[in-house]
């Protein structure tokens, strides 16, 4: 699950000015969950099983073997897995409440109007076509008048004004010093390939990626009205820009350090830092009320300051030019859309079919109008009785945790006390939020689906501005509730499971307590884990980025932990791919905590119960496989090769492989001595 990025604006989430009427009896609406359940992959399967691998020699295979196969990569696709497959029915799911929200006349709720007045304005594709680039042609003549460094910057606010940020990201975040206040913080940025080393790896891969990715925007610029040789001219000017910024760019293993981003500036202090840019008059052009500022990049920041002066004004003409079109190329005509999957989807992830049109525009109007969509959703699709399930399976994982807790024989009386009062201090929000948002103000119009874009951008960008230099609202949510994942955040110290996750095949009401618990119960274990990670151990029980560690238990975790790491470095994908044991070190943490604590609460469910076979296997022996088969995937090389250089998440295979062969549990469970996988004692992780 996601380690949730406290940074990163969200623009999504819209709340009904008016509360939705007329709640969807309990006995109904779970007649709507078991219909649409009816369509879902299970949480457990023997059908999903290849029993002629040993379980001590590949467990991932042994869970999941028949189903990879049984389940190749959709052309839209780059990988399949239990999440593509819930994902395909929660579009179904959307789509059904767009249509009932279209088609009934008596409904005059205005945000309700909104949503399908956007839903209809994407998929007015004879409009889009017609309308080519035309919809950009005032930001375009906008990028033209500039002529001084004081029109760049005017434009580049402008465009943080509409969403787009070029060269870096301003956004609103919890001071992690002071959890109980928002502060403006400053993040690198600029960068039109995913991630800095794409620009400086010296592989055959990146080498390849980089001269594809000028070719793209060569592509683009001409769609956009220049000859081939302005321009591959301009693509070149845009690159050289951006690996500059790459260069000056920290490291995403340096970011995972919480102190090393954390550099707390006021108004004097940035224009001492970076004297090129205006930043009171840029900030309050914005509506920003400055107050701290953290610039989680200094050395970044003084780069950019350099190439105000450095960069001539054309050059960066140019770069404006291709961030407005990077960013605005998928919602334009099917030549622009067709190229940017092209290098995006196909060249990058290796996918060799785009998803359908319908699809593309349900999910922007589900994350623009996030929580005005989430309002319908729960009311048709998540019954009372499944949160109040999640509510004990948390509460049991809580308990579980603390036995781990207080059991440790590498920590210390007083770490221990610290540790369980964070555990008890931890905030549960499961569903959706208590308060919905209030979207009334945002404008929506029939004349372009990328105007739209804009002014629900805008809309957004505005709401999330407003709350720097003011007290946190801990009521508010960082996911929809229809997304499928869930989220831990450190300086919130709170855990959160929308409803799109809480259904099969991650949580299923009448499966045994044995899957639930391998399934659900292990993500809810997860989260929590993040809690006390490398990273989230940092931070105390109010959020605060603040060592409450005795400094002999610092070096003992990291002893516990460092075993992980080497064992993910010598973890062997695609015969000469290794998985990054520093980069993914948090989740994989989180995975063995996951595992191991959800592994404890079922054990304390089973107390006093006589154990029962089903399907052939014990309680134990299908937790292990629960878990082992929400991490079903297939997935292509180049997809492969993008997510174990950028994602801090190990990918399925290893994400059961590198856990189990870890738990003592596990051996016992299924009988193993030996096997190809095998670790003996001393081999083995041990963290929570």
């Amino acid at each position: 699950m996601k380690l949730f990025n406290k940074f990163s604006i969200v623009y999504v989430g819209f709340a009904s000015l008016l509360m939705i009427t007329g709640c969807v009896h309990n006995k109904q609406k779970e007649k709507e969950m078991d219909k649409t359940n009816a369509n879902a992959e299970s949480v457990f399967s023997l059908s999903y099983m290849d029993k002629t691998v040993k379980p001590e020699d590949d467990f991932y295979k042994f869970c999941n073997a028949t189903w990879q196969k049984n389940n190749p990569i959709p052309a839209q696709y780059s990988r399949f897995s239990a999440f593509e497959k819930l994902f395909e029915q929660n579009l179904v799911q959307l789509k059904t409440i767009f249509e009932e929200v279209a088609t009934n006349k008596k409904d005059t709720n205005i945000i309700h109007k909104k949503i399908g007045d956007f839903y209809a304005c994407g998929m007015d594709s004879v409009k889009i076509e017609a309308d080519g680039i035309a919809p950009l042609k005032e930001e375009l003549n906008r990028i033209l008048a500039i002529k001084t460094i004081k029109d760049l910057q005017d434009g580049i606010v402008h465009f943080n004004s509409i969403g787009i940020f070029p060269i870096f990201d301003i956004a609103p975040g919890q001071d992690d010093k002071n959890s109980n206040m928002v502060i403006m913080q400053l993040q690198q940025g600029g960068l039109g390939l995913p991630d800095r080393d794409y620009y400086t790896a010296a592989d055959a891969r990146s080498k390849e990626l980089r001269e594809e990715y000028v070719k793209h925007m060569g592509n683009i610029f001409s769609l956009a009205g220049d000859n081939k040789e302005d321009a591959t001219k301009k693509a070149t000017i845009v690159m050289q820009i951006e690996t500059r910024l790459a260069k000056a760019s920290m490291t995403l293993n340096e970011q995972r350090d919480p102190n090393k981003v954390y550099n707390k500036f006021n108004l004097d202090g940035i224009k001492k830092l970076v004297p090129e840019i205006d930043w009171q008059t840029n900030f309050a052009t914005l509506g920003i009320s400055v107050g701290d500022i953290n610039v989680r990049q200094p050395n970044f920041f003084k780069e950019v300051g350099k190439m105000m002066k450095s960069v001539s004004i054309n050059e960066w003409k140019i770069y404006l030019t291709w961030n407005l079109l990077n960013n605005t190329t998928p919602y334009l005509s099917s030549k622009f859309d067709q190229e940017n999957f092209r290098f995006f989807g196909t060249v990058l992830s290796g996918k060799t079919k785009q998803q359908e049109r319908w699809k593309r525009v349900l999910n922007n109007t589900s994350a623009l109008l996030g929580e005005a969509v989430g309002q319908l959703y729960v009311e048709k699709y998540f019954p009372p009785t499944a949160k109040k399930h999640m509510l004990e399976l948390v509460q049991n994982l809580k308990a579980a945790l603390k036995e781990h807790i207080t059991k440790l024989s590498w920590m210390s009386d007083v770490t221990k006390n610290e540790a369980s009062a964070k555990l008890a201090a931890i905030g549960i929000k499961i569903g959706y939020p208590d308060k919905w948002k209030d979207y009334s103000t945002m404008e929506v119009k029939h004349d372009s689906y990328v105007l739209n874009i804009f002014r629900a951008n805008q809309f957004h960008i505005k709401t999330e501005f407003a709350k720097i230099n003011k007290p946190v609202d801990r009521s508010l949510w960082g996911m929809t509730p229809q997304t499928i994942n869930a989220y831990y955040d450190p300086s919130m110290n709170e855990i959160v499971f929308p409803a799109g996750i809480l259904q099969p095949p991650f949580f299923d009401m009448n499966a045994d307590d044995a899957v639930n618990y391998g399934a659900i119960g292990a993500v809810i274990g997860h989260e929590m884990t993040h809690g006390f990670d490398d990273q989230g151990k940092q931070y105390d029980k109010q959020g605060n980025l603040k060592n409450w560690w005795q400094e002999a238990d610092t070096k003992n975790f990291n002893t516990q932990v460092h075993v992980l790491v080497d064992q993910y470095n010598a973890y062997k994908l695609l015969d000469s791919l290794h998985v990054d044991g520093n980069l993914t070190l948090g989740e994989n943490i989180a995975d063995i905590g996951g595992v191991t604590v959800s592994l404890t609460a079922l054990k304390n469910s089973m107390k006093n119960k006589k154990t029962v076979l089903i399907d052939g296997y014990t309680p134990i022996q299908r937790f292990f496989i629960a878990y082992g088969q929400v991490w079903r995937l297939n997935i292509n090389d180049k997809e492969l090769m993008r997510r174990i250089r950028e994602d801090v998440h190990s990918t399925g295979e290893a994400r059961v492989n590198g856990i189990v062969y870890n738990i003592p549990d596990f051996y016992e469970a299924f009988n193993i001595k030996n096997g190809k996988r095998y670790k003996a004692e001393n081999e083995r992780a041990r963290v929570w």
